[in-house]
């Protein structure tokens, strides 16, 4: 009789190749953070759920549902100064998961963003220099895809998770730190 040997291990190795490429993390949560605040003398860590009217805000503002209710807001100081927010905001792609750092300076508009882990298939994640046309984007009717907002070929779903991210994002620093200050307010 002859061995099975040689068929299994051709078959663990088809199997090996077949299977769908693993999960990337390309950053820590500590390393995010650093990234996204080098100069900053702290970052305060605040853990909040929110209601049912902050959660019917926050979903109204940013036109996009929230995946839970429970944020963290982080705030760094630097000279008894605020330097920025920033949420890490972990949203279903397609079928799975994503972990993108939303960083917002003081003048509510988005600052940085980085894709800190992906899961669906790597050809689906967006470029650093698509992130890049979020930046400098405060929450409004521009902040939208196939206005000034361009969609990524072929990875629609990735595009408008992001972008749905970002929108959440600056609708939850509204309702946990207050409305963005008029010009000329401190």
């Amino acid at each position: 009789m002859p061995s099975r040997r040689p068929l299994a291990a051709a078959l663990a190795l088809a199997l090996a190749f077949a299977a769908p490429a693993a999960a990337k993390v390309f950053y820590s949560q500590e390393e995010a953070l650093e990234l996204a605040f080098p100069d900053a003398d702290r970052v305060d860590k605040r853990s909040e759920v929110l209601d049912d009217a902050q959660a019917a805000r926050v979903e109204a503002r940013a036109g996009a549902p929230l995946p839970s209710r429970l944020v963290r807001l982080y705030t760094a100081w630097k000279d008894g100064a605020v330097l920025g927010w920033a949420f890490i905001d972990v949203h279903t792609v397609r079928t799975h998961p994503e972990a993108l750092l939303v960083v917002i300076g003081p003048d509510r508009r988005v600052r940085m963003l980085r894709t800190l882990a992906f899961y669906e298939p790597e050809e689906y994640l967006p470029s650093a220099r698509w992130l890049r046309q979020l930046e400098g984007r405060a929450l409004d009717e521009d902040l939208r895809l196939g206005g000034e907002l361009h969609g990524i070929a072929g990875a629609t779903l990735s595009s408008r998770a992001v972008t749905d991210a970002v929108r959440r994002s600056l609708a939850l620093l509204e309702v946990l730190a207050g409305p963005r200050p008029a010009a000329g307010e401190p």
